[in-house]
């Protein structure tokens, strides 16, 4: 299993200006040149945490997927965030995993209905696990964080990350659960956040952290505007494995998907 070098990318986001947006991490990236295997971009990186969903959606192809496939074809990675995007009728924020060569996507299941994103945005119905330079990763969004259940490694990823808009009252529990999720699944996870304030007047201080399968803080970006990338080993991954498997004692479980009467409904 080789290494997998990570880079996070935390910026403030202009509010509902993809072309902006879209210029700033450009410029960032081409000032720092990543060597890496994987760029994570924050939750809605083009728009920030917008209800206005029908207004900002792209149609599936649009001009972000295509401007983070020409990234990914600079960097030679992948590169991930999410986006509203508007399919099959409906308006999803999807985040997009994009590589040189294809393009996978991840629907947000668990939408923040304190901010009413469950009455603009459809919930996605699939975990996710994707392939990608001999790492088996699982995406997620946000308000994924605080569920558990759904976030469980059934020995099948290896890297968790989570692309957010989580403001910063609540950081503590960003920070916390993050490492969390990493003890607990025996597995690398990355949180890439965003700063700044939006039009909400929501305040967000960043976070955005890189952390080793044993809770270990890799990386941590506080509340600076910036960019990092940290690697993560995956022969280390491996040992820590076989040292401490927790996973070999852990309970059963089924997922079920969510009542299609209640779009906001968890597990």
């Amino acid at each position: 299993m080789h290494d997998l070098r990570v880079t996070l990318v935390q910026h403030e986001l202009a509010w509902e200006n993809p072309k902006d947006n879209r210029a700033q991490f450009t410029a960032t990236l081409a000032r720092n040149n990543p060597q890496t295997d994987l760029i994570l971009l924050p939750e809605m990186f083009t728009t920030g945490f917008s209800m206005n969903a029908l207004a900002n959606a792209e149609a599936p192809g649009g001009p972000t997927q295509v401007w983070m496939r020409a990234i990914a074809r600079d960097y030679d990675c992948a590169v991930a965030g999410s986006v509203a995007i508007e399919d099959r009728g409906a308006v999803y924020n999807r985040l997009l995993f994009v590589t040189p060569d294809t393009v996978q996507s991840y629907d947000k299941r668990h939408l923040f209905r304190m901010a009413g994103e469950h009455k603009r945005y459809a919930a996605g119905d699939q975990r996710v696990v994707l392939s990608w330079r001999d790492w088996r990763i699982k995406p997620e969004v946000c308000y994924d964080l605080r569920f558990p259940v759904f976030s469980r490694n059934r020995e099948d990823y290896d890297l968790l990350f989570y692309v957010a808009n989580w403001p910063a009252p609540r950081a503590h529990h960003w920070r916390v659960l993050l490492q969390a999720r990493a003890i607990e699944n025996l597995a690398a996870v990355v949180g890439v956040n965003r700063i700044g304030s939006d039009a909400n007047g929501l305040e967000y201080r960043g976070d955005s952290m890189a952390i080793d399968a044993r809770g270990e803080v890799l990386t941590d970006l506080g509340d600076r505007d910036g960019i990092a990338t940290v690697s993560f080993s995956g022969a280390e991954l491996l040992r820590y494995r076989e040292s401490f498997p927790t996973h070999l004692d852990a309970d059963a479980f089924r997922l079920t998907n969510p009542d299609p009467s209640d779009k906001g409904a968890d597990e």
